[in-house]
């Protein structure tokens, strides 16, 4: 019996940066020989340090990047052939400070996807409020107030609230609590955890903090100049020998 569609699949992939004139990257090869799958219902977290492409890859899942060889799939089709904003409404995008409107108030940030997806006004109304109750954000404090006026935290709740708004079948972090203090970034990560038992959303995070990976992810892909040097459990990871590994894990153990 053929395996089922994975939620994402990346096939041979490989990008490269087409720089212009005299940029010092011009031609850099970003990625090569990427080859993963991520299952329905998994948190992969893409571990490395800056520069290793995982920023990269996770834009390619959304159709924000193409290979350059290779093809990366959705639910078994290439993102090639996928509508192109269809394919950006699938996947909730989060990133550091959330990504909000300045000039949107909260309701009309969470809001947004809904109300490009027609829905009517008394539905996107209860679906923000249900998100910004389930983000610990009470409606009636939150819904009217701009971005300016929340705090890095906050700011980062909403951001979640609009990543969910549409029941996306993924959600893709980009860093998003690299810009808190400790305390607010450890809230949120347990905020993510509670998230991730409730509705069960295959989810794929980028960070370069190890403690982070191996808190939230069921398993971690470390990448390494562009390639993947290691994909294993957060248990087994820990035990890895690689180079690479134990660079990062040498931070874990600090």
């Amino acid at each position: 019996m053929a395996n089922p569609a994975a939620a994402v699949e990346f096939r041979d992939v490989a990008f490269r940066f087409q720089g212009r004139g005299t940029d010092k990257n011009r031609d850099r090869e970003v990625l090569s020989g990427i080859n993963l799958r991520v299952e329905p219902g998994e948190t992969l977290v893409l571990l490395g340090r800056s520069g290793s492409g995982k920023t990269t890859a996770l834009k390619m899942i959304n159709g924000l990047l193409f290979p350059t060889s290779g093809e990366v799939l959705i639910d078994g089709r290439a993102t090639t052939t996928w509508d192109a904003i269809g394919l950006k409404r699938r996947a909730g995008y989060v990133i550091q400070e959330g990504g909000l409107f300045p000039h949107f108030t909260v309701a009309a940030n969470v809001g947004l996807v809904p109300k490009l997806e027609g829905w009517e006004q008394s539905r996107i109304d209860r679906r923000v409020d249900e998100l910004l109750e389930t983000m610990s954000l009470p409606a009636r404090e939150f819904r009217a107030r701009y971005p300016r006026e929340l705090s890095g935290g906050q700011r980062q709740r909403v951001g979640v609230a609009r990543a969910l708004a549409a029941n996306p079948a993924l959600l893709l972090f980009d860093e998003p609590f690299g810009s808190l203090d400790p305390v607010t970034r450890f809230d949120l990560q347990q905020q993510f955890l509670a998230l991730r038992r409730d509705l069960q959303v295959t989810s794929i995070l980028v960070t370069h903090d190890v403690r982070e990976a191996l808190r939230l992810g069921t398993r971690i892909v470390l990448l390494a100049e562009g390639s993947v040097d290691i994909s294993a459990t957060p248990e087994n990871f820990i035990r890895s020998e690689t180079a690479e590994a134990r660079s990062f894990l040498r931070e874990y153990a600090a």
